[in-house]
């Protein structure tokens, strides 16, 4: 067995729900996941204003949730209480949080700047993989890693260098990049049972749950516009139900370290989005960053010789 190999693939391999995919096939999705949710920050920055946090949340995991449900009904006869329970936790660590976080942010700061701040998730997830479940990382992977980060620090000093201060926005996205690197491998460890588009379905369920009442409590008296209302279906519809199918997906086949490899696209469709549909402005050093990301990302996704 290859030391680069993280003690939660292993665990996948042997397990009969885990998704088997062709070569290519995991490049592609993660490619997917990234545009979809890069295009969240943006949907959130369009939005976020018209509804406030918590309702713009609210429609966002109740229709994500809507679109999942058929697969928790496949597997309702194997649901227990306690599934239910870590539904509820790791909805809130890695839904309902992070979720009304990001729309905060979205209101305070550009939408780069909010998507840059999510590409930490790759270093947090790694560190509590390491410090929780005892996962390895290979030079390999350490070295992508290290590639990645230096582009989003470079994307993050381009960004912010002309604009305001954005600290506070910035500082909520990095506190919820945290609960997903948290949500990741609790995930993993404690719902591996099940497959990943029933745990995707059953924790955006609970996270719903959680955020109605207090999106009832603050939901705007004013009329929406219809320009934030397309945004908020396309949140719920694309950034929450079809992304988080593909996320757990990802997540069961490759492992959370890997899969949180991710973030470094956000980043980099985040600000492309954002400057095609918002006018925010895209310089040299956005397309330096983006150079160093996806190189990252690939060299983080090759797997080194298995050490015999």
């Amino acid at each position: 067995m290859s030391s680069s190999e993280p003690t939660l693939r292993s665990t996948t391999a042997a397990s009969p729900i885990a998704p088997v995919a062709s070569a290519w096939q995991t490049p592609a999705e993660l490619l997917l996941l990234g545009a979809v949710w890069g295009g969240s920050f943006l949907f959130m920055r369009i939005a976020a204003k018209d509804f406030g946090a918590f309702a713009l949340v609210e429609v966002r995991l109740a229709l994500g949730a809507l679109i999942l449900l058929p697969f928790l009904l496949r597997v309702k006869d194997q649901l227990t209480a306690s599934h239910w329970l870590r539904f509820l936790g790791i909805g809130v660590i890695n839904s309902a949080a992070p979720f009304v976080l990001f729309a905060w942010a979205a209101q305070r700061a550009p939408a780069g700047v909010v998507a840059i701040s999510n590409a930490t998730v790759v270093m947090f997830t790694s560190i509590v993989a390491f410090m929780l479940f005892g996962e390895k990382i290979s030079k390999r992977s350490a070295l992508g890693l290290l590639a990645g980060f230096v582009g989003v620090a470079v994307l993050a000093s381009g960004k912010t260098a002309g604009g305001g201060n954005a600290l506070h926005a910035a500082s909520a996205g990095v506190f919820a990049s945290i609960l997903y690197g948290f949500g990741g491998n609790f995930t993993k460890r404690y719902l591996h049972d099940l497959p990943p588009s029933a745990v995707a379905a059953g924790t955006v369920l609970c996270a719903s749950i959680v955020v109605a009442p207090l999106a009832a409590a603050t939901w705007p008296s004013t009329p929406i516009p219809a320009v934030s209302w397309l945004s908020a279906v396309l949140l719920g519809a694309l950034c929450t139900g079809l992304a988080y199918f593909l996320f757990y997906r990802l997540l069961y086949r490759i492992g959370a370290p890997r899969t949180s490899t991710v973030t470094y696209l956000v980043p980099l469709f985040g600000v492309i989005w954002a400057w095609v549909f918002l006018s925010e402005p895209l310089t040299l050093s956005m397309a330096i960053a983006g150079a160093l990301i996806l190189g990252g990302v690939a060299l983080s996704q090759q797997r080194g010789p298995a050490r015999k």
